[in-house]
């Protein structure tokens, strides 16, 4: 397992005097090989600016910082992945934070690249290379034209070309889960917040939020075109936006006016759940799926990443309560970080909380974060670290009904209901 680094200019090696470790939060761990996987199709390896590597010394057998003018190196994992451990590093400038990726700990074994990871879904249906940018391109021209003066679709196509967002690209070609962005405001203050951050916070957003209120008509426009297909989910909540629920008005009127007109597909939205009123507004206008981004079921590290204003955790349990029990499929997108999410009272909080709130569904993703800012925000471990494989274990023994997965499964329930819906429009 040799380590492997990157020089000044990028330009990534291995090192065959070093042997790779990596980092669980901020303890500096071996890797095991039932941890690696080889580097996925879609995967991306990465400097790490202002940092060096740390690694075991072949020949003398000791743990020391990699000297050189290098930089570690991070892979950055395509949806289906979780990591298991962080890169192993020490800052060269402390004061610098990384950007906000999620980055995991990359080797080089036999010949290849391999990474601390887990396959966590199919990760086919969200390959990069499914997106061809040639047909973007003109797809996006299409619907430009033929929706001239939809704001969104203007906004959205800027989310697709140049941050090649996925879930925009999706609006254009008219396949999986869309987006419908509605709210440039939000009622959480999120330390990792990947569209809108304070100026002294030391990193950058890497996208530009919204900046309007869409009408009720745009809205509308987006949702049909993309709900042409059966299967198609069109979703309110995207990276580029606030928190969707602040514009629930907006959000029910467009929700009626479409299912009016027709009973394809799902309509889901990303929230953080906390206004609870206005949940319920939305789930009582026909919404079919509902995913919760969350970090943690303990209140002190859920409210020190969220900075929630004006509600609690104890408001998005009730929120996803109300929404499962009026037949929404609901579930969390965990942002999860190795030795946190792995925490023994981490485990055991989300799993009563599960339990708790009827969740189908668990989806798991890299929190994108710069490692030492997120570990001196939050609360210290209180018990054991299990280790990121073993806490998937744990899950998968103690919620058996609960899917694992990296983005939203529609369960048979689910598709029987909209069938008969569509049959019902017909």
């Amino acid at each position: 397992m040799n380590l492997v680094y990157a020089d000044l200019d990028g330009n990534v090696f291995d090192h065959p005097d070093y042997v790779s470790l990596g980092r669980n939060g901020d303890m500096v761990t071996d890797i095991m090989d039932d941890e690696l996987i080889p580097l996925p199709e879609g995967a991306t390896l990465v400097s790490l600016p202002h940092t060096r590597p740390i690694g075991v010394h072949a020949e003398s057998g000791e743990m020391r910082v990699v000297p050189g003018e290098i930089n570690a190196v991070g892979a950055l994992m395509p949806q289906g992945f979780t990591r298991l451990l962080l890169p192993s590093y020490v800052k060269s400038d402390k004061t610098q934070a990384l950007p906000l990726f999620g980055y995991t700990a990359v080797v080089w074994k036999d010949g290849q690249f391999y990474v601390a990871a887990h396959a966590s879904d199919d990760a086919e249906p969200w390959n990069p290379r499914n997106c061809d940018p040639a047909e973007l391109e003109v797809k996006v021209e299409t619907l430009l034209k033929n929706y001239e003066g939809n704001r969104l679709y203007r906004h959205l196509s800027n989310c697709a070309l140049e941050y090649e967002c996925l879930t925009a690209s999706n609006t254009f070609l008219g396949r999986l889960e869309g987006a419908v962005p509605v709210s440039f405001s939000c009622n959480a203050g999120c330390f990792g917040c990947i569209s809108e951050q304070p100026e002294d916070s030391g990193f950058p957003a890497p996208q530009t939020r919204m900046n309007f209120k869409p009408t009720v008509d745009e809205v509308v426009q987006v949702m049909l075109e993309h709900l042409r297909t059966k299967d198609a989910i069109i979703s309110f909540g995207q990276g580029c936006e606030g928190e969707p629920s602040t514009q629930a008005p907006t959000i029910i009127e467009a929700m009626r006016r479409v299912r009016q007109q027709t009973g394809n597909g799902y309509i889901n939205i990303n929230t953080n759940a906390g206004l609870t009123d206005h949940i319920r507004g939305i789930v009582d206008a026909g919404l079919d799926l509902m995913r919760v981004s969350t970090i943690s079921a303990l209140d002190d590290h859920y409210n020190a990443y969220y900075k929630p204003r004006g509600y609690t955790l104890r408001n998005v349990e009730k929120s996803l309560r109300y929404a499962a029990d009026k037949g929404v499929v609901t579930s969390i997108n965990y942002l999860i970080f190795p030795g946190v999410t792995d925490r023994e009272e981490e485990v055991e909080a989300m799993i009563e909380f599960v339990r708790r709130t009827g969740l189908k569904l668990i989806q798991l993703r890299n929190l994108n974060i710069d490692p030492e800012s997120y570990l001196n925000l939050i609360p210290k471990p209180q018990g054991e670290l299990l280790g990121m494989k073993q806490m998937l274990d744990i899950y998968e023994q103690e919620l058996p009904d609960v899917v694992l997965g990296s983005y939203t499964h529609i369960p048979a329930e689910l598709n029987r209901r909209n069938s008969l819906h569509r049959q019902q429009s017909t």
